[in-house]
């Protein structure tokens, strides 16, 4: 099926796959695209300054997440979270609705098995052929790479992190 559509992934170990995607976002919309964003891990609890940006321009935004999973006091009610994330990413796939649509953290759904590869590979590749795609997340599996237009590997040099420095308001959400 011919498509004017691309898909990109952002993962790697370095800092900066969302903020880029984020970045894609922010371009989209400016050019009158419409937008959805979905985030699989990150909970309500996080207040991220490009969802503020999104709600304001008028971008859905479903943060569906459970926070960090070493964190989670319920580890069944965190899979749920993130297989009820992917539900709602398919159907924001398969819709038509989208110029472009923003799965933040989607590769740790598949990582942690809570969502099957190829579920996912099918869903991004049978998409909608107007609707743009970027993925974030650490370990992109092969075969999501493999259907990729684009794959950006974010590599960590050094982190403030690493220093104790702990994630601030403005840089990190």
């Amino acid at each position: 099926m011919a498509r004017d559509s691309i898909v990109l992934v952002n993962t790697g170990a370095g800092k900066g796959k969302s903020s880029a995607a984020f970045g894609v976002m922010n371009r989209a919309w400016a050019r009158g695209w419409k937008v959805g964003v979905v985030q699989f891990i990150k909970s309500e609890k996080w207040k991220v300054g490009e969802r503020k940006l999104a709600e304001h321009l008028g971008i859905e935004w479903f943060t569906l997440g459970d926070g960090f999973t070493w964190e989670s006091t319920d580890m069944d009610e965190t899979m749920a979270k993130g297989r009820h994330a992917w539900d709602v990413a398919k159907q924001m796939l398969a819709s038509g609705d989208y110029d472009m649509l923003i799965l933040d953290e989607a590769t740790y759904v598949v990582k942690f098995g809570w969502v099957p590869v190829q579920d996912m590979v099918d869903a991004v590749a049978n998409r909608s052929p107007r609707t743009n795609v970027v993925i974030t997340g650490r370990n992109a599996p092969p075969e999501l790479i493999e259907i990729a237009d684009t794959v950006t590997e974010m590599t960590k040099i050094k982190h403030a992190y690493d220093k104790g420095i702990a994630a601030r308001k403005g840089i990190e959400y």
